[in-house]
């Protein structure tokens, strides 16, 4: 089995639409840069949307991920139920309590997402 990096706090490895890309297996594995540096992640409609309007997360839009048809899309609506995660449970933390304490919190907690 292959060494696993250790799950570090890092504001850098939060994905645009809340994940912590820092506590994912691909990730610690070498197998993905993480969403912000992932080419691939082309298919991704929240991170292009992210990208386009210069915003590292969704929590720096001025509309509520709940009311976004594209944070709140059917791939994140199965990923939600398959994984118990709350995306947008994610981008209102880090409105509330900010970048650094959110990755804090998921390295802490050693996960990728606030779970439902």
């Amino acid at each position: 089995m292959k060494t696993l990096k250790p799950i570090c706090a890092s504001k850098q490895l939060i994905a645009a639409c809340g994940l912590y890309c820092g506590a994912c297996r691909k990730f610690r594995r070498n197998k993905c840069p993480g969403c912000h540096e992932n080419e691939k992640a082309t298919w991704c409609r929240i991170r292009k949307c992210s990208l386009e309007r210069g915003f590292h997360t969704c929590a720096e839009c001025d509309k509520n991920v709940i009311d976004c048809s594209i944070h709140t899309n059917l791939i994140g609506k199965l990923f939600a139920l398959l994984f118990n995660s709350d995306r947008a449970a994610c981008i209102h933390y880090i409105c509330r309590y900010g970048e650094d304490a959110f990755a804090e919190k998921m390295a802490s907690d050693e996960t990728m997402t606030i779970k439902k």
